[in-house]
């Protein structure tokens, strides 16, 4: 188990009963790979018993897995745990009666049953075993067939076509032989052998649901168990190409040359591919593991599918762990990167051109926390991720400019960004950008407004004004050591009008600016930010640049100048990052109640037209404006489906069959239906959630503090989510 927590008492505050999405105990799957370094065709079958004991068939006798948990791999080992049975050289297994059953090149045998299962057989290249009813089993060296029981041989046989596969119809007491062009069916008593279909491409079969599902090299089909019907072709899938089909407790599970794959209670398939789950995509074999997992065999290793029942708050709470435990960098939230095949022991933490807004997005994130709980924890992470949100305003020789990042000297000089600092100690980022700022508005006006401890609030509004003053002073720059602009740091209208009405630098650096402003009225009280607002939004079109429809961002115009067409080439989901964070500030602050409509209306235009990427953060946060379903369901739908592993696995998807591909547009919509979190490549809230391929083959993990605890803490707070249930 991955842990074991009281929610019901670790969480103070109402239960918000009305909450639209109610934290009850959902199954989270997560995945513990054992790797096998052997090359080839070394590894055939897989198996456990009630016992929770492993194996696997292989070229080179019984193996087990050693040692192995989430994010750390175990290995695949000779098993030598009981002699006895490992030095038989065992062909294959079967769990019959939840105890594993073993054929050899001299009986069929057990363990079990105080080992009373010993029934010698006469085939000795037998490698393929199935379990009937008491205690049958039929055997098979790849053409001949033999049916035993305790007692010794009930029928010996040989087929037509090769046997490379039995499976056992308990409904009719028969068994069903995959050949390689044909499908027969055998019935202990009978003892008959009848071909039931002919078809070229068959891979692998199984009994689900009253029919036989039969896996060829381009998809699957049924038969019908009684009038042997064969169904059509079923195509529609994450790959064609099967190598197994396995009934695991009700659920049909695919194995192919790309991954494995669940059929889920809609008719569509959950994927299980890239080394998120598994040591290779090349499936060998599925088969159920101890403690409701499922087991899936690679070629080159072992993936144990883990499913653990959770609250929502008990992923905050894995979460909360891994954030302190690995991603945090003088109280900056970072990224471990460097890593090697996913071993998070194997990197460093980075500093980032975002630091600012990663650390800013964790940060509002523990402040909605402690509002909620009052826990002690989030109080001091707040404590010190402000701390290091103030230095970055004090580490550089340009008052109210915030660094990018800081790190000690000798680390980062050489990027041509980095400045050294006054102490000889440490080194500073410049060029920062117009996302960090929204960021650190964004928390620093929670702080400012919800957290009850009177040093915190005067440093939140202290950084406010510090902030806002600078780019008032600058005429609404942010103005770098040099004395010039950052490239992305503009807010003045001849920057901000200068770009044609639907190109989206227009519209967004409008929306974010005056929530800035407001949010510094709003504590500061100084008059200078209010007038500022005013004149932007009457006299320079802010107003009408923020109210803009989203239908009507665009490229531009074929005439437009190289820096607009360079910003409009696409949309720009870094935009929705930073929309969402100003949002608090425009709508939570806005001046007066009329403006107050109006942004609703600009922020509920952008939920429509974000609604395809069923985005948990901008579902839960557009509840700011009022208590309308936002696609709440799928919000829940978005944080339970997170996997836990947030390691940047490679991940591809364009492959699949089961995706309708949409034509190119502007919105970078690949797929008609967006896919799960846990299917998808690991990404912040600014990334494309319509990119089918990506990452980066395990190379860094990212923090959980701004991807997931930010959405989840919101919506506590914002009575979106509910305090979870009673255990």
């Amino acid at each position: 188990m991955l842990m074991t927590l009281s929610s019901a008492l670790a969480v103070m505050g109402q239960k918000r009963a009305d909450a639209p999405i109610q934290d009850k105990p959902f199954i989270q799957e997560y995945s513990i790979k054992y790797n096998y370094d052997n090359s080839g065709n070394e590894l055939f079958q897989a198996a456990s018993d009630r016992n929770g004991y492993i194996q696997v068939i292989s070229l080179h006798g019984l193996l087990r897995p050693r040692a192995g948990e989430m994010l750390f791999p175990g290995t695949l080992v000779k098993d030598v745990q009981y002699k006895p049975t490992s030095d038989k050289g065992i062909r294959a297994v079967v769990n019959y009666q939840d105890q594993l059953v073993y054929v050899d090149d001299v009986a069929v045998l057990s363990n079990a049953w105080a080992g009373r299962l010993f029934t010698r057989h006469n085939l000795p290249e037998a490698r393929i075993l199935e379990a009937g009813k008491d205690f049958t089993f039929l055997i098979s060296d790849g053409k001949k067939l033999q049916l035993l029981n305790m007692e010794g041989s009930l029928w010996e046989g040989e087929s037509a076509d090769a046997v490379n596969e039995i499976a056992y119809d308990a409904a009719n007491n028969q068994f069903w032989i995959l050949g390689e062009n044909s499908i027969q069916v055998f019935q202990p008593g009978k003892n008959n052998l009848k071909q039931v279909l002919s078809r070229p491409g068959l891979t692998a079969i199984e009994v689900w649901k009253n029919q036989l599902v039969a896996g060829t090299s381009d998809g699957y089909f049924t038969v019908d168990l009684q009038s042997h019907q064969a169904g059509e072709m079923q195509k529609n899938l994450p790959w064609t190409e099967i190598t197994c089909v396995k009934n695991i407790d009700g659920d049909l599970w695919l194995g192919s040359t790309w991954g494995a794959f669940k059929r889920n209670d809609q008719g569509k398939y959950d994927y299980y591919a890239s080394k998120r789950w598994l040591p290779s995509d090349e499936v060998i074999d599925i088969a159920k593991g101890p403690e409701n997992s499922v087991l899936i065999l690679t070629g080159k290793g072992l993936g144990q599918i883990c499913r653990q029942e959770m609250t929502l708050y008990d992923k905050a709470m894995y979460f909360e762990k891994q954030v302190r435990e690995r991603h945090i960098r003088f109280g900056f939230n970072g990224t471990i990167s460097g890593m090697t095949d996913g071993d998070v022991t194997t990197g460093s933490l980075e500093t980032s051109d975002n630091d600012g807004l990663w650390t800013t997005m964790y940060l509002a994130g523990e402040v909605f926390r402690y509002v909620v709980t009052k826990s002690d924890e989030a109080l001091q992470n707040v404590r010190e991720s402000m701390d290091a949100m103030e230095r970055l305003y004090s580490i550089n020789p340009v008052p109210g400019f915030p660094s990018r990042s800081f790190e000690r000297r000798g680390y980062k000089y050489h990027d041509k960004p980095w400045r050294r600092a006054e102490d000889p100690e440490w080194d500073w980022k410049s060029t920062t950008s117009s996302d960090e700022a929204i960021g650190h508005i964004f928390a620093f006006g929670a702080i400012a407004e919800l957290v009850d401890v009177p040093e915190l609030k005067d440093q939140a509004i202290m950084l406010i004004d510090t902030l806002m003053s600078h780019a008032l002073k600058h005429d609404h720059y942010l103005v770098d050591w040099n004395g010039e602009p950052t490239l992305w740091g503009k807010w003045t209208p001849e920057y901000v009008n200068a770009r044609p009405v639907g190109v989206g630098d227009r519209k967004i650096n409008s929306s974010n600016y005056i929530g800035m402003l407001q949010t510094a009225y709003h504590f500061t009280e100084k008059e200078k930010y209010k007038k500022a607002a005013f004149d932007l939004m009457e006299n320079h079109g802010y107003l009408e640049n923020l109210m803009l429809p989203m239908s009507k961002i665009g490229r531009a115009a074929e005439d437009a100048d190289d820096w607009s067409k360079m910003l409009s080439e696409s949309w720009n989901h870094s935009d929705d990052e930073m929309y969402y964070c100003g949002y608090w500030g425009l709508y939570r602050y806005a001046f007066d109640k009329e403006l107050k409509a109006k942004f609703k209306e600009a922020i509920v235009d952008h939920w429509e037209a974000e609604r395809p990427e069923k985005e948990g953060l901008w579902n839960i946060m557009t509840a700011l404006v009022g208590k309308d379903d936002y696609d709440f369901d799928n919000a829940a739908w978005y944080l339970r489906e997170y996997p836990l592993d947030m390691i940047n696995w490679t991940v591809k998807n364009s492959h699949r069959k089961d995706i309708e591909l949409l034509p190119e547009n502007f919105r970078e919509q690949s797929t008609a239906e967006v896919l799960p979190p846990d299917e998808l490549r690991i990404s912040r809230h600014n990334a494309n959630r319509f990119g089918l391929d990506g990452g980066s083959d395990g190379r860094s993990e990212y923090s959980a503090g701004d991807i997931w605890l930010l959405p989840y803490w919101i919506g506590r707070y914002l009575g979106v989510i509910s305090e979870p249930a009673t255990k």
